[in-house]
């Protein structure tokens, strides 16, 4: 074979060759050439698989993209929580490196992101250097007006309280902002619990000393205490006041009056305080019983109550704080239930003829109303069952009662001028002494320890005795308070007995507070530029905070005494 042939033979060979691996790999068949079944198939089988494998991805990116984005606004809401702790490639040059940070990570964190404080570390302190963290916060807006305007402290009287000097008279806007925040601060002391100064705990602990987690802020008073300590003891943290009331001049503020949202048409002859130190019960004269919230801002009514055929002498709650006795000048009685809202009509008693139970008294355990009856007769009715159980007779007129002793003893006064002590587990008159000075006896009260009592004459003298000496035979009193000149028909004990309330009826102004035990009368109560009128009854709440005086105005007259922090 010739040399041209062997070519054309080896390039038919190739070209057939190449034929059969175009025809191997294109899946486009010629047009001229017939593609069988199986080749359809095939073809359709690689379009579905890359349509699937395009549609994955796409999927995937999707995905990853809405992950991204949801912690993205995690991060930007709730503080980057998902983002890893990154260190510096300085620290950690390798991937062996990055290995072990992963490896020796905690397990654990204190998320200190939701404290209302910002949370300054040591380590921050260190890298903040000598940078100052307690800057003052500057305010917001400033009116430059303040500085531009000038007030006259002295054309107004309430005003002039804010000079500083006698001879002050024209003050700046910001000066006068100023003195009126300090001049609130001075009325309202109470409020300084509230301003806290937050330091850390963890003072002087350096890193090797403690692995302590624990960031403890101390109020103000604690400073010297460690946080620790705080936590591990069982010592009391809040510190009560135990000062002294102090004689001479009284701190006080008048309020709101306490039934300014509605005043009574006729004289006022009961305020009490219910046990929780809000309520306040009013009565009188207008035969209507009402009942006020006692804040010092607005004493919105609770409850207005209408007795139709009672003019109220005296209304008492229970100290149970469960019902209201309220009597009148009538054979009969009432019972309010504050628990279940409903008035009850009591009497007359059985086998008595008394026309009269304005007077009364209920004793401290809530078991006993003592009425004064006719002709030195004492009456003892059962606060549950409303009936009489037992009687005690007085030689001259019954005018005014008081309990002891938790309301096992029973001190009564009046025509004969003596004092009497009762048991009332025997019924029998253990004690009785003349009160000295005394012709007739109208007011007697004992203070809520017993240990004191003090007695009213019709001649404006006031006798305080100390319970156990006088039962004791001693006659001679504690001190003889002479301030008043009229009959004294009202007198009270403060809570703590560190003032006593003595007033008159008779007299205008008649009302004085005395200091105990230096029983020195407080020269700026009543104020000498405001009246109280003529002053009927009052009453101090649970923790000796306010002090109410009802007058024959109709008006409850509201007090704020200031070195008490709770109503």
């Amino acid at each position: 074979m010739s040399l041209i042939s062997q070519n054309a033979v080896l390039k038919q060979q190739r070209d057939k060759k190449l034929d059969r691996e175009i025809a191997d790999v294109s899946p486009i068949a010629h047009a001229d050439e017939e593609v069988g079944p199986v080749d359809e198939l095939k073809l359709k089988k690689s379009k579905k698989r890359r349509r699937s494998n395009s549609d994955d991805s796409s999927k995937q990116k999707a995905r990853k993209t809405e992950q991204e984005e949801m912690k993205r606004l995690e991060g930007f809401l709730f503080g980057k929580l998902y983002t890893p702790i990154e260190f510096d490639k300085d620290t950690y040059g390798d991937d062996d490196g990055q290995e072990q940070v992963a490896k020796d990570a905690p397990l654990f964190f204190m998320d200190r992101s939701t404290s209302n404080e910002m949370v300054v570390f040591e380590n921050d302190l260190c890298a903040m250097g000598k940078e100052d963290l307690s800057e003052e916060r500057k305010p917001v807006w400033v009116d430059e007006e303040e500085e531009r305007t000038e007030v006259d402290i002295v054309r107004v009287n309430r005003l002039r309280k804010l000079r500083k000097e006698a001879d002050e008279h024209v003050i700046s806007g910001a000066d006068y902002v100023a003195r009126l925040r300090a001049q609130h601060a001075k009325l309202n002391p109470g409020t300084e619990w509230a301003n806290v100064d937050w330091k850390y705990a963890r003072r002087g602990i350096s890193e090797d000393e403690s692995d302590d987690e624990s960031d403890l802020t101390i109020a103000r008073g604690f400073d010297g205490a460690e946080g620790d300590d705080i936590l591990r003891g069982n010592d009391e943290l809040v510190i009560k006041g135990g000062t002294k009331l102090l004689p001479g001049l009284l701190e006080y503020s008048r309020l709101v009056d306490a039934n300014a949202e509605e005043p009574s048409n006729g004289p006022i002859n009961s305020v009490q305080f219910h046990r929780n130190g809000q309520l306040l019960l009013t009565a009188g004269f207008d035969r209507r019983l009402r009942f006020f919230q006692v804040d010092g801002k607005r004493n919105p009514k609770i409850q207005s109550i209408f007795m139709e055929d009672c003019p109220v002498h005296k209304a008492s709650f229970l100290p149970d704080g469960t019902e209201v006795i309220i009597a009148g000048r009538r054979k009969f009685f009432y019972s309010f239930d504050l628990v279940k809202a409903s008035v009850s009509k009591i009497g007359p008693l059985t086998g008595r003829e008394e026309k009269s139970l304005e007077v009364f008294e209920v004793s401290p355990d809530s078991s006993t109303i003592a009425f004064i009856g006719n002709e030195g007769y004492i009456l003892l009715v059962s606060s549950r069952t409303k009936e009489l159980i037992g009687t005690l007779k007085m030689n001259g007129s019954a005018r005014s009662l008081a309990f002891a002793d938790g309301g096992h003893q029973l001190l009564s006064t009046g025509g004969d001028g003596h004092v009497y002590h009762w048991d009332l587990r025997t019924r029998k008159c253990i004690h009785k002494a003349v009160d000295e000075g005394s012709i007739t006896g109208y007011a007697l009260c004992a203070s809520p320890d017993s240990s004191l009592f003090a007695a009213g004459s019709s001649s404006g003298i006031v006798n305080v005795y100390k319970r156990e000496e006088f039962l004791g035979g001693k006659r001679k009193p504690l001190k003889t308070i002479e301030n008043l000149t009229t009959m004294v028909d009202h007198i009270k004990f403060n809570p703590d007995a560190q003032i006593l309330a003595i007033s008159s009826r008779m007299k205008k102004n008649g009302l004085k507070l005395v200091h105990i035990p230096s029983f020195n009368v407080f020269s700026n109560y009543p104020p000498p530029r405001f009246s109280v009128q003529y002053p009927r009854c009052l009453d101090f709440s649970p923790g000796g905070g306010f002090m109410t005086v009802g007058n024959a105005g109709g008006k409850v007259l509201l007090y704020k005494l200031h070195h008490y922090q709770n109503a």
